[in-house]
């Protein structure tokens, strides 16, 4: 097993997982067309800007896991806004499909936003993905933990994730790593976990 920070030849990895877990935290792909949408949203542009925040668990298999961090939330938006999403935005047009593929497409061109008063207090975000084959196997505690060791030592003071309120799994291991649980009136189907850093 190989724990590492990403690199450029992880993508294709990366976005398997994305897709692969992308079902709140079930398999997708037989929910999307276009398999990499979802990574696109998800994971890709996280992996490219801050890869000295995210680490991939590699087998003989391939990727079959990873998180994702960002120090800076508005920041990571901005960049987002400026170099990540003019290019996909070209590729795919707004479509009011109503469609996973479509719902996808349209986050492309208005992403979701948390709360400025969130932001204020945990300004740091990740996604973290295990393939069922690694799961069980304390992977996701030890990614967790080397994910926000790193912030912490950068002096970030908090960090955020949200969580498909249909991710039972997920809401149960949070609060296992020391993530507590908030309220979130941005989105009923969002689940907002934190965790103080300073």
């Amino acid at each position: 097993m190989n724990i590492r920070h990403p690199a450029p030849q992880d993508l294709p990895g990366i976005y398997h997982v994305c897709l692969a877990t992308g079902d709140a935290g079930a398999d997708a792909t037989t929910l999307h067309q276009n398999p990499d949408l979802l990574g696109h949203v998800y994971a890709g542009a996280y992996a490219v800007r801050h890869p000295e925040h995210g680490f991939v668990v590699a087998d003989e298999l391939g990727i079959a896991g990873y998180v994702l961090a960002v120090p800076d939330t508005r920041a990571f938006e901005s960049w987002q806004e400026a170099e990540w999403y003019p290019p996909l935005r070209a590729q795919y047009p707004w479509t009011d499909a109503d469609t996973p593929d479509g719902r996808l497409i349209r986050l492309l061109h208005a992403p979701e936003r948390r709360a400025a008063g969130a932001l204020d207090r945990w300004p740091a975000h990740l996604h973290i993905d295990l393939l069922p084959r690694l799961q069980g196997r304390g992977l996701g505690r030890e990614l967790i933990s080397r994910a926000l060791d790193g912030l912490r030592a950068e002096g970030v003071r908090g960090l955020h994730l949200a969580v498909d309120s249909r991710n039972t799994g997920g809401q149960a291991f949070y609060p296992r790593v020391g993530l507590t649980r908030q309220p979130d009136e941005t989105d009923p189907g969002v689940i907002l976990f934190t965790v103080d850093l300073a």
